[in-house]
């Protein structure tokens, strides 16, 4: 396990180390209280966040790093989330002042350490003095207030450079890390509010009464009496008596309730206070209904009453706690009409109580009319069942709410909270992950392969729909053209006419038009469709371009190293705004594209150059009379295409013909170096000496030890020999030495192939260069056929040398009549059908009668 703060270290006790001189500088310089308070606020439970260990991931994946790690800083440091190496450090707590997160947290923006053990700024921290650090790249987490609450950091044990992309993408992805943490608190805040306002909400004898409207008598019973003061002795069952004892601030309301109950036949609703004879005062909450004849004339009003003053004081209680919640409160009545408002409700609706009391809330807020409001509302007053749902109202009050209403015998009571901020948070975490996911997928397209612009012109099917509605690449060909070479639409329909538009439209673009000058001064242009419909001259490209109806358009340059290599254009929709964020990502993308057709480019020009020194030191055979020599070089199709394999031919002093075969240990362009070093040598050896094969190779090797030439090799040297009389019998002797190499391979006149040797060969040259050589003898007849080859002909990933030869062999029985020139090369495209996994070499010879002379 690797952390970057130097705690859980084995082997060394507490307190054993000296703080970094740095960081303890650093820790005093963020020291601040305020800071120290909003990291506090995110630290609780943000080790238990997977988002910071994922995004920690991503930053290690994307920047090529050992390890990433989230740090919170309060008055410790807390690893948040870990990737790699640092992944088993979630939890993990350790001092300020032992840690580079700190010396970050203390700098004006990024901390990037190239060579941590040579910079003094953190050499003597534990974590590079132990080893674990050896670059550094970290990234300050910044809250909306500006404060720094925690680093992301990448780091890897051995020291590297970093580019200005990699700390872009680091302040990104730093960026998604302080969303995440935000959003936590948020959602932890509202949790919290939301079982606070719940817990508050948790919390509150019957008599009869009968009037007679005809003769004004009324009965009451013994406890409704008790209720109001009285005994049977002394109630007169008249109405003078009950407005006795009702409160004279309520005894006119309770006599309008009654009246319009007998004037109209309909309830008798009313809550009042009685003022007892003893000086105490109860609440009484009365409900009746009036009693009509046949002509509909009331003639009687009959109901109850009940206690409720212990309810009035719980509702008091109530009431106060409604004022003290952090929720908004607010209940309606069977009317819709507001009956309570607390303090925070008043806040959020913007709008004082006096003014909301007995008013419509459908008049009062139109907009919850007609849509979610009004269709949950009505559902929890018909279903008798609570209903919670979060819903959007428009200007003056512009915000998101989560709200929960439930039925009560009244009407409908509903707590609300805002949540504009904690959805804003979730959507910007949504969006930094899409784009993170965009710059990945862009990243993975571009590195995956070394055909640049056939990945590229895939990059508008990245981009739609995340970053625009439709989406032209162009890329500049090594003739300086710019031609448009991929295209997508968000809307199927609209695919065929933006590459009908894409075929025509750079040869209608005028010098001046945005396209021409995004591509010119290497700058993004943003333009209007109006503006660019303008420029077109009338034909084609502008008919196409209005039928595809934009509304703006960015064009973004492909820029790597200083040049401009091609353009991403952006288009947008009517009621398609693109963001800030939009377009630095789709710049983010345009600037990887551009990296990765210069990177292709320059590629290319560096294999073009080392094929070119190489084939230049493969140079074409000697054309004797007694043989046709025919030769061959295939480069392998992998990123390291050059190496060691090499083949000659060229005659001795003594008149005989010499073929070689080579291979250079290695497959890069030291292995070619090395190559053209021995073949140059062995040529000058066997030319000036007129030696035989074994002696050839004798001073091939004792040359490279004494010319310290380090390397290994294989080869392998036949020489073709004839006397006067052999060539007047048409024979010729084959004479060879082999270090290491793969056995030469012959085919006789009638055909049959023959292995001239087994698998036993001398030893690789450069091992010991003392070593005995030997050689090996063979007379061929005129016709036969004799192949030296390299192992790239016959090697598989997928089978061993000794099926590669048994292939070999049966390609050259069935090829053996056919001529040489022929032959070798189908036997190239049988073995490696043109894609050699390594490279290829071969020298082949076929031995022809000469009439005597």
């Amino acid at each position: 396990m690797v952390t970057i703060d130097g705690a859980d270290r084995p082997g060394e006790p507490a307190g054993a180390r000296a703080p970094g001189s740095a960081a303890a500088a650093a820790a005093l310089r963020i020291a601040d209280e305020a800071r120290v308070r909003a990291a506090r606020r995110l630290v609780p439970d943000a080790d238990r966040l997977p988002a910071l260990s994922r995004i920690a991931d991503l930053a290690a994946e994307l920047l090529g790093t050992a390890a990433a790690q989230v740090s919170l800083l309060d008055d410790e440091q807390l690893v948040a989330g870990g990737a790699g190496a640092a992944a088993g450090a979630v939890g993990n707590r350790g001092p300020l002042e032992e840690s580079l997160c700190t010396v970050t947290a203390a700098s004006p923006g990024p901390l990037a350490v190239a060579d941590a053990p040579e910079d003094d700024r953190v050499s003597d921290l534990p974590p590079v003095t132990s080893g674990a650090v050896g670059a550094y790249l970290g990234a300050p987490l910044v809250d909306d207030e500006g404060h720094v609450v925690g680093v992301l950091c990448v780091f890897d044990p051995t020291p590297r450079q970093w580019s200005d992309t990699d700390v872009a993408v680091l302040r990104q992805l730093a960026n998604s890390v302080t969303t995440e943490l935000q959003l936590a608190a948020l959602i932890g805040d509202y949790e919290t509010s939301r079982l606070r306002a719940e817990l508050a909400m948790d919390a509150a004898e019957l008599g009869t009464f009968d009037l007679d409207a005809r003769t004004g008598r009324l009965s009451w019973d013994e406890r409704l009496m008790r209720m109001f003061g009285y005994e049977p002795a002394t109630f007169d069952e008249t109405l003078a008596a009950f407005s006795a004892r009702v409160h004279p601030d309520d005894l006119a309301r309770a006599d309008d309730a009654l009246q319009r109950a007998i004037a109209t036949g309909g309830e008798y609703v009313v809550e009042y206070r009685v003022c007892l004879p003893g000086g105490g005062t109860r609440w009484v909450s009365a409900r009746g209904r009036a009693v009509t004849d046949g002509t509909g004339r009331t003639t009687r009003v009959v109901g109850a009453a009940y206690d409720t003053t212990r309810e009035r004081a719980v509702e008091t209680r109530v009431s106060r706690l409604l004022e003290a919640m952090p929720a908004g409160f607010y209940s309606l009545d069977a009317e819709w009409r507001f009956t309570h408002v607390n303090a925070e409700a008043e806040r959020l609706l913007g709008r004082p109580r006096e003014e909301l009391l007995g008013t419509v809330l459908w008049e009062e807020f139109p907009a919850a009319r007609d849509g979610v409001f009004e269709d949950s509302y009505r559902r929890a007053v018909a279903s008798g069942e609570p209903v919670s749902f979060e819903a959007y109202y428009p200007a003056p009050l512009d915000g998101w709410y989560e709200l929960r209403a439930w039925p009560t015998p009244e009407g409908l009571s509903v707590y609300f909270l805002e949540v504009t901020a904690r959805r804003a948070a979730q959507q910007q975490a949504e969006r930094s992950a899409v784009r993170l996911a965009l710059l990945a997928r862009a990243s993975a397209e571009l590195s995956g392969t070394l055909d640049a612009q056939t990945a590229i012109a895939r990059l508008p099917r990245l981009v739609v729909p995340a970053l625009a509605d439709w989406c032209i690449v162009t890329v500049i060909g090594p003739d300086g053209v710019a031609r448009d070479v991929g295209s997508w639409h968000a809307d199927p329909a609209g695919q065929e006419l933006v590459r009908r538009y894409a075929a025509v439209r750079l040869a209608a673009m005028p010098v001046d038009a945005p396209v021409a000058r995004a591509l010119r001064t290497g700058a993004p242009v943003v333009s209007s469709a109006d503006e660019i419909t303008g420029m077109l001259p009338p034909g084609e490209a502008r008919e196409l371009l209005a039928l595809i109806a934009p509304r703006s358009v960015v064009a973004l340059p492909l820029r790597a190293r200083g040049r401009t290599l091609g353009l991403l254009t952006l288009s947008y929709a009517d009621g398609h705004v693109p963001t800030d964020d939009d377009v630095a990502t789709a710049q983010d993308v345009a600037d990887r594209a551009g990296l990765a057709l210069d990177n292709a480019r320059l590629y290319h020009q560096q294999l073009q150059l080392a094929e070119g020194l190489q084939r230049s030191l493969l140079t074409a055979p000697p054309e004797p009379d007694s043989a046709e020599i025919v030769v061959r070089y295939l480069p392998a199709t992998e990123a390291a295409r050059v190496g060691g394999d090499w083949y000659d031919a060229f005659l001795q002093p003594g008149g005989s013909t010499m073929l070689v075969i080579g291979d250079v240990v290695g497959h890069d362009t030291a292995a070619a170096a090395a190559m053209g070093q021995l073949r140059s040598l062995l040529r000058g050896i066997a030319t000036y000496s007129d030696a035989g094969p074994a002696e050839v190779l004798r001073g091939l090797d004792s040359s490279m030890a004494l010319l310290q030439v380090d390397t290994l090799a294989t080869a392998m040297i036949a020489r073709f020999e004839q006397t006067p009389d052999e060539r007047s019998r048409g024979v010729t002797r084959m004479r060879w030495a082999n270090a290491g190499h793969l056995p030469p391979l012959a085919v006789t006149p009638d055909g049959t192939v023959t292995v001239l040797a087994d698998w036993r060969a001398d030893l690789l040259l450069g091992v010991d260069a003392t070593v005995q050589r030997t050689e090996r003898l063979v007379t061929l007849d005129h016709g036969a056929t004799v192949l030296l080859y390299t192992d790239g002909l016959i090697e598989r990933r997928d089978s061993d040398l000794d099926t590669g030869l048994g292939r070999l062999r049966e390609a050259l029985g069935d090829l053996a009549a056919r001529p040489l020139p022929e032959l070798c090369d189908e036997l190239i495209a049988r073995l490696v059908d043109g894609r050699p996994e390594d490279d290829v070499a071969l020298v082949a010879i076929r031995l022809r009668a000469v009439a005597p002379g």
